[in-house]
């Protein structure tokens, strides 16, 4: 009798279902662990350098209440940790008293790093236009990174790139007033291109009488006009503070735009009309109705 050859043997998957034929993804999504906050250092690339007490004490008090709902990122080091972001959630959980916080534990190099608490402040719109313009710049100096390929991480526009960097360009006396929100990105993008006397005046000129954006740039484009080399009668002439009530008062009288323009001998005055009316308007206002 010839001998019937052996059954393979069931597999041991088989009579379990189909879920047992299909192998488990492994989760990619990294779970949060509670780390010591004394064993975590702070973030050499953290381009935040302004921290205000007031929201801090906010968030603070928001911790206190109902815990810390967004984990921080870091990295692991010898030592213990490294900070990427949430460098503001730590410190006012310092403050509340906390000694343990959730946390991503995640492996970056330091380009990486600076890129990650970069791309996380920008979102929030927590940096000021000098701690976002040095973060740049140090993509550009420190890692090689194009202005393209920063707008890419940070989803900002290239010329967007460009022009925050540019703002390092300033005097330090304006990077500074710039810094501490004395004025706005705008003010600083209007004094770029003066040379540091003229910028300086007008500088203080800006901060003394709280001058609009666009009072700057016009201030700054006749300063750009003005012949010669900054020499303090002249830069205070072009900056004469009384054009610039006699301006805004012919602007309230004829209701539309004028601009005083100064020459060497006396200057001109440009009023603009938008229309047939509104010629018609202005030339009753100026010469009393009379034709």
């Amino acid at each position: 009798m010839t001998a019937r050859p052996a059954r393979p043997a069931r597999p041991a998957s088989l009579g379990r279902g189909l879920a047992a034929l299909i192998p488990k993804a492994a989760s990619t999504t990294p779970v949060p662990a509670e780390i010591p906050i004394d064993r975590i250092e702070r973030n050499p690339y953290q381009p935040r350098t302004v921290f205000e007490l007031d929201q801090l004490d906010q968030l603070r008090a928001s911790i206190a209440a109902h815990g810390i709902l967004q984990p921080v990122l870091v990295t692991e080091t010898l030592e213990g940790y490294r900070l990427i972001a949430g460098e503001r959630r730590v410190r006012a959980a310092q403050l509340a008293g906390l000694t343990r916080i959730p946390a991503i534990v995640r492996q970056a190099a330091g380009s990486e790093q600076l890129e990650l608490a970069l791309v996380e402040n920008v979102q929030r719109a927590d940096l000021n236009a000098l701690e976002e313009a040095r973060a740049y710049r140090q993509l550009v100096d420190e890692f090689g990174l194009s202005h393209d390929e920063i707008a890419g991480r940070v989803g900002r526009a290239r010329s967007t790139i460009a022009n925050t960097i540019r703002l390092l360009e300033l005097a330090p006396a304006t990077l500074e007033a710039l810094g501490a929100g004395r004025i706005s990105e705008g003010h600083g993008r209007a004094l770029l291109g003066l040379d540091p006397l003229r910028q300086a005046e007008l500088l203080a000129l800006t901060e003394r009488r709280g001058l609009s954006v666009r009072q700057v740039e016009e201030l700054a484009r006749r300063l750009r006009e003005a012949p010669g080399p900054a020499r303090g009668g002249r830069t205070v002439a072009v900056m004469d503070g009384e054009m610039e009530r006699v301006e805004e008062d012919l602007r309230r009288s004829l209701g539309t735009k004028v601009r005083l323009a100064r020459s060497r001998k006396g200057g001109r005055i440009i009023i603009e009309w938008y229309g047939e009316d509104e010629l018609g308007r202005l030339y009753e206002r100026l010469t009393g109705g009379n034709s």
